[in-house]
């Protein structure tokens, strides 16, 4: 089972990697749902900390609909994070009727190179998981995908997270299942979805509070739980 975590910080980071975490998404602005991070930020963790570090590419957290010069600014995050070393980006576009925005997603993934993407929870507005689930499984840089299920917690969700999982169990995708989760109902939504890596954001900050530090003995007893 693998755990990732939330870093917004640099601090962030070597304290999870310090509990345990087995990689790290790196963000800024999480309240909003996760940002772009600075350079100085990225630079420092993928030089400081040794477990792979994919870095989310979204512009502003208005929606996941992208204009053009939106796209520009993201390829642009993008070419900078893959020349950084980072081991992937976390990303998503979608259309304003909700579907996965195609022609911009294989804009952005011209510029990924050979970094592992992860696709964001903007699968989690999209009108149809299922299909879209389909549609992802045609890109071959795509090999995970951030979801709760359509719900605002994953552990609302547990049918769908399930069939997720069943569906792309013989895939190159791996279904990474976050928000909701704590450490006391991990092990029992593993067990009841099969899932094999979760996300963790405030699960494992001092008081549960997104604003707060990560606390590097709550990222390990996460890994106790799964690892249990």
């Amino acid at each position: 089972m693998i755990l990732e975590v939330i870093a917004t910080t640099l601090d962030d980071a070597k304290r999870a990697e310090a509990g345990g975490a087995d990689r790290l998404e790196l963000i800024t602005g999480i309240r909003e749902g996760g940002l772009t991070p600075s350079y100085g930020l990225i630079k420092n963790v993928v030089n400081q900390v040794k477990i792979p570090v994919r870095v989310m590419v979204r512009p502003h957290s208005q929606s996941f609909v992208y204009t053009t010069n939106d796209i520009d600014v993201m390829l642009k995050d993008i070419q900078t994070i893959r020349e950084l070393g980072a081991a992937g980006v976390v990303l998503g576009a979608l259309t304003p009727d909700h579907h996965i925005d195609f022609r911009a997603l294989e804009t952005l993934l011209t510029e990924t190179g050979h970094m592992h993407v992860t696709f964001h929870r903007a699968f989690d507005e999209v009108e149809d998981q299922v299909a879209a689930l389909e549609q992802l499984l045609h890109y071959k840089q795509i090999d995970r995908i951030l979801t709760s299920g359509g719900k605002s917690s994953a552990l609302q969700a547990v049918d769908q997270m399930k069939a997720l999982v069943e569906r792309t169990a013989s895939t190159h995708v791996t279904i990474l299942a976050g928000a909701g989760l704590t450490i006391e109902t991990v092990s029992d939504f593993v067990k009841e979805t099969g899932v094999r890596e979760v996300h963790f954001g405030t699960g494992v900050r001092q008081d549960g509070q997104a604003l707060k530090p990560v606390d590097t003995q709550l990222v390990a007893l996460v890994k106790n739980k799964r690892n249990g």
